[in-house]
């Protein structure tokens, strides 16, 4: 069986490869359940969670990611809350193949499918992309961006300035155009993604200039949002995956709750986008926004990119 730590994952996944091969699991699809959560009891904070991801594609693979969320690391240095790693097995068989870093696939299939989701909604002639958060998934999302769209400013705003100062400049090391910020000024940004935290509003409708493509990664659970209601109002709204957005996603969920839309305000999702039944942006003026909480598709997607990749085996 083969394993694949985090160098090896990464240069495995790289990112026109990973576009086209979600692209191609959303136009074909697969068996993918919504998440399995499991509460495990922690020593020194209320309650972790053991999550498990799974998808499969008939007598093809077979694929689980396995998550522990456990807040209480937290308070034990260098220790970090998440750990998650990825079991792709043969779809016939049963015979596992491959054991992949979870984090890393998980951050660049992340990344890839709000890239993926842009093609079809950002303007074509993107050239400023103002970033929300300093972790992992945004490191991965400036890059995933700058590969797709000739980026010529990339802004980088984090509640943390120092955070945000630290990913600006190991993205410019790496040749990218980078900077922090000072504040979330969405003025004059063509693309804004957000992947943070947050559980009140960053982005507000009024703010947004026409034109705009707003992706929003954070809000994965139904009290975090990271836009208003205005702005999920005046937007046409495009998600991931129906189901998934309409039971998890903090900014859908909270709008739909106050009365601001209802499920029909949802345009189309990444299926529709995938195969071609659903045009996506059709006017340059118009705010459009996409809204992810991940699906287990994505993750077989780039554990089979990975494991099929000259070498793997």
């Amino acid at each position: 069986m083969r394993m694949l730590d985090k160098t090896e994952t990464t240069a495995r996944l790289p990112w026109p490869a990973l576009l086209e091969a979600l692209r191609e699991m959303f136009r074909t699809g697969c068996e993918a359940p919504l998440r399995h959560r499991h509460p495990l009891p922690q020593k020194e904070a209320a309650e972790g969670s053991l999550l498990l991801m799974p998808a499969w594609q008939a007598h093809r693979f077979t694929g689980v990611k396995i998550v522990h969320v456990n807040p209480a690391n937290a308070k034990q240095p260098g220790l970090q809350a998440v750990h998650s790693v990825y079991l792709l097995s043969d779809g016939e068989s049963g015979q596992p193949l491959c054991i992949l870093d979870g984090g890393t696939l998980t951050d660049r299939r992340t990344a890839a499918a709000s890239v993926l989701a842009a093609g079809y909604l950002a303007r074509p002639d993107s050239q400023t992309l103002l970033l929300l958060g300093s972790g992992k998934v945004a490191h991965a999302l400036a890059e995933a961006y700058a590969a797709r769209f000739g980026l010529r400013d990339i802004r980088i705003w984090s509640r943390r300035a120092e955070s945000a100062a630290k990913l600006a400049a190991s993205l410019a090391a790496a040749g990218l155009p980078a900077r922090a910020v000072a504040t979330p000024d969405p003025a004059g940004a063509d693309i804004i993604s957000a992947a943070t935290l947050s559980t009140t509003p960053l982005l507000a409708g009024a703010s947004i200039a026409p034109g705009t493509h707003v992706d929003l990664i954070g809000a994965f659970r139904p009290d975090m949002r990271e836009s208003d209601s205005a702005l999920v109002r005046r937007a046409r709204l495009f998600v991931d995956t129906r189901p998934g957005a309409l039971a998890e996603a903090g900014d859908v969920v909270q709008a739909i709750a106050d009365g601001s839309i209802d499920a029909n305000h949802i345009q189309a999702d990444l299926f529709d986008l995938c195969r071609g039944t659903h045009p996506g942006r059709t006017n340059a003026g118009d705010v459009t926004l996409f809204k992810s909480v991940g699906w287990a598709g994505e993750d077989l997607a780039a554990a089979v990119l990975a494991y099929e990749s000259e070498g793997a085996g």
